[in-house]
């Protein structure tokens, strides 16, 4: 009897060890297969070869100009400099419309968003932030013949606005202090300045270098920027990476640094008719 008990102990004892030891080689090879497979976003990246950037397609920050086809603008060729540092050989751009840029980039239907976004503490929420590019603000474009001058002429007036930007906000909040009679929303900067220049509207308030840029290059366009004018909202611009992108987010930061101490974030900003006052130092 005494036995047959040892004898069943020992079978246990070792059905346990084998059992245990197998365990521990399922962990073990669970775990060598995570980290011989596991790739971070970047590597993935310059493996597919293509860096995907999510714009609203608005000039002149990251566009496709419509004579060369090609992905154009401020954000535009800065990241492309960045990818080609970065050893990644093309960049390709997805319209997606503004206000949900960040919705398409946490369901990583892109890689990045650069479209002349600001910093703001609500986006910080949901993506990681660049260091800045640059600095801008809003513009108060008027028909030319307008005899509107600033924000004091718009308390009879009619203003618009582009849904999902800043500027907005600014405009809603001059309504709530009776600043302004009625803010309308648009969807593109294309609709507001058409609904400036037909008379639909009685201005806008908008991104100043948008709104530069395209009465520049639109002779249809029979519109003014009010000036002097001193920006309400100016904030910094930079490129967004989801939350978990951590290694994209150095390595394109790495690179943004030493792009404008070299001078090469300047020179973009000169050739889309920006200077000195919208450069941000390195590291910031």
């Amino acid at each position: 009897m005494k036995k047959s008990v040892l004898l069943c102990l020992t079978m246990f004892l070792l059905v346990a060890v084998f059992l245990a030891g197998c365990g521990d080689n399922k962990k073990t090879a669970s775990s060598s297969a995570n980290n011989e497979g596991g790739t971070n976003t970047l590597e993935e990246i310059k493996k597919r070869g293509v860096l995907i950037v999510g714009s609203s397609n608005d000039a002149p920050f990251a566009f496709i100009d419509k004579n060369t086809k090609q992905f154009s603008g401020i954000d535009a060729e800065i990241i492309k400099e960045i990818a080609k540092r970065l050893g990644i050989p093309k960049v390709e751009m997805k319209e997606i419309k503004f206000e949900n840029l960040l919705l398409e980039l946490n369901n990583k239907n892109i890689d990045i968003v650069t479209d002349g976004m600001y910093i703001k503490p609500e986006r910080e929420k949901i993506a990681n932030f660049t260091h800045t590019w640059y600095k801008e603000g809003e513009a108060l474009v008027v028909p030319k013949d307008s005899s509107i001058k600033g924000i004091e002429d718009l308390k009879d007036k009619v203003v618009g606005a582009q849904k999902g930007m800043a500027f907005l906000e600014l405009a809603q909040k001059l309504q709530k202090e009776g600043k302004i009679k009625e803010v309308k929303v648009f969807g593109s900067q294309a609709e507001l300045l058409l609904a400036v220049n037909t008379n639909k509207i009685d201005a806008c308030i908008t991104d100043s270098v948008v709104a530069g840029y395209s009465i520049t290059k639109d002779p249809s366009l029979n519109l003014k920027l009010v000036s002097p004018y001193q920006a309400q909202a100016a904030g910094n611009i930079a490129a967004a990476v989801r939350k978990e992108d951590k290694d994209l987010l150095d390595a394109i930061n790495k690179e943004l640094d030493q792009l404008k101490e070299e001078g090469f974030i300047l020179q973009v900003l000169k050739k889309y008719g920006l200077n000195q006052d919208n450069v941000v130092p390195v590291g910031e």
